[in-house]
């Protein structure tokens, strides 16, 4: 008898369904083709046990499974459940009648119950396109696949519920989850605030116009200065997602299998902390089976590279492209695939090896030249991605025991969203921009007009404190969202002079 039963594949952020033919026919062997890979293969172990300590019978005839498309390569674990129903229903243990209606997806563990699989949310999405009814999966996942409504989404905890299912012994609830109230209820649901941080307004200023502008910031300064305390708190400031980027942010964390079984959407704002001794492709993405890479799944959110020089320099320039383009393409001989990686970068760093560059009171005590060789660690290619350069100064401790309660984040994301709406306004017709720091060198020309005296200001500032031309861009983009969050139409000079003040690294002997 043949049957087929329905899974799918996910490649990038997309879906694709495979249809999984069972034939079963006079002989005694077990057969599977169609592209799979060892684990699939090996799933024949994983169901034969499954089934009998259920209290089913794995066939001692001929099975031959095919999984279509057959030029599609076949990963993972997750088809352990799509197979086993084919067989099942081929043997005549359970009613055929309703499988082309129900895409099913699951691991398989000895004992009959299932454990959970990546790329749910993207696989249901898919699933509602091909107007399947229902969609068959691990009781973990079932709340990220219940956000995609017109499908009954049914969390399973073993296979014996899926056979008395299909059989009509049993009816299985379909999980329901309210998707606005589920996105609305926690959208600015932050473990921490900036009212935490005592003093250091400077570089809560540096960090406000960052998430107005979505400008990339690097910050410099001693150890215990604060840089980490105030880099984790830029997310609390940022405009809440919108629902459409918090689906987007959902598949990339699905697909990674990065979602816990009580989430059903990511409503704030990504943080991604990677140490410094992460890869190549764990940044970016990729491996024999591509994964999305920590650049994706910070996408809408904020990337935090902390103590910068100590990256792998290859680590860093594979980094150069998506912070551009804002997706990165993973390419191999017979398939590419995109994620998505619109990310704030905000990086830190010790102005040298021993951390007291600049100090206030203690004394660098490295050698001549360490200083620059250790800066010259960032290539200038990379920093010329990074519009704000900031210098975090030690807290005194007056400030630190000081009772006066600093701004909250709330207060701080008001102004941010303001600045945000005028940037909307500004680039209407061009729905992919949607920030100051995603303009073109073209529309710097044409949006950051100044004056004069601005442009006087300007030329004295690069030649008194030796700012390279790579730098002027960045100031009129920086300098465009300082006007933006005083509601200023014109760029005046003051804003010119803080954009001006954001350029440490570029003054000529800084690190001299």
């Amino acid at each position: 008898m043949l049957v087929k039963t329905f899974g799918s594949a996910v490649y990038g952020i997309q879906a694709t369904t495979i249809t999984v033919e069972v034939n079963i026919a006079a002989g005694t062997k077990y057969f599977i083709v169609g592209l799979p890979d060892i684990a699939v293969k090996e799933s024949y172990f994983r169901i034969e046990s499954a089934l009998k300590n259920c209290g089913y019978r794995m066939p001692r005839q001929q099975v031959v499974v095919n999984m279509a498309p057959a030029d599609i390569k076949k990963e993972g674990s997750a088809y352990d459940l799509t197979i086993a129903t084919g067989v099942l229903a081929a043997s005549g243990q359970i009613e055929a009648e309703d499988l082309d209606k129900y895409l099913i997806m699951g691991e398989l563990s000895l004992d009959g119950g299932l454990q959970p699989i990546k790329g749910a949310l993207p696989i249901a999405i898919q699933a509602r396109k091909e107007g399947f009814k229902g969609f068959i999966l691990p009781k973990q996942n079932a709340r990220e696949a219940a956000i995609v409504d017109s499908l009954d989404v049914y969390g399973v905890e073993n296979i014996k519920q899926v056979a008395d299912f299909f059989n009509g012994d049993t009816s299985l609830q379909p999980e329901v989850v309210n998707t606005r109230d589920e996105f609305f209820n926690s959208l600015t649901a932050y473990d921490s605030d900036f009212s935490e941080v005592r003093g250091q307004e400077n570089i809560k200023r540096a960090l406000e116009i960052a998430a107005a502008g979505g400008h990339n910031v690097i910050l410099i300064g001693p150890p215990g200065a604060g840089k980490t305390m105030l880099a984790r708190r830029l997310p609390s400031i940022l405009p809440p997602l919108s629902l459409h980027e918090s689906l987007e942010t959902t598949k990339i964390h699905s697909v990674a299998g990065k979602l816990a079984a009580a989430d059903a959407l990511v409503t704030t704002r990504p943080f991604r902390s990677p140490h410094h001794t992460i890869s190549d492709v764990a940044l970016v993405g990729g491996g024999s089976n591509p994964q999305p890479g920590e650049i994706s799944l910070a996408h809408n959110g904020v990337l935090f590279l902390d103590e910068l020089p100590e990256f792998k320099r290859s680590a860093l320039e594979v980094m150069r492209q998506p912070l551009e383009e804002r997706r990165v393409t993973i390419s191999r001989a017979k398939f590419t695939v995109d994620y998505p990686s619109s990310f704030m970068l905000i990086a830190s760093m010790n102005p040298c090896p021993c951390g007291y560059y600049n100090h206030p009171e203690k004394e660098c005590i490295c050698p001549p030249g360490t200083v620059q060789k250790y800066l010259s660690k960032i290539s200038g290619p990379l920093l010329d991605r990074i519009d704000l350069h900031v210098e975090v100064t030690p807290v005194n401790f007056n400030e630190l025991s000081s009772d006066r309660l600093a701004e909250k984040s709330e207060l701080i994301r008001e102004r941010v969203i303001k600045a945000r709406e005028v940037q909307i306004e500004r680039f209407g017709a061009r729905p992919d921009l949607h920030a100051n720091a995603q303009m073109s060198p073209q529309m710097v020309r044409d949006i950051c007009k100044i004056t004069t005296a601005g442009q006087t200001l300007l030329k004295k500032a690069m030649e008194k404190l030796g700012l390279s031309a790579r730098a002027y861009d960045r100031i009129l983009k920086v300098a465009r969202t300082i006007a933006d969050l005083a509601g200023s139409e014109e760029i005046l000079l003051e804003h010119l002079a803080e954009a001006i003040h954001f350029r440490s690294l570029d003054r000529e002997g800084w690190a001299g």
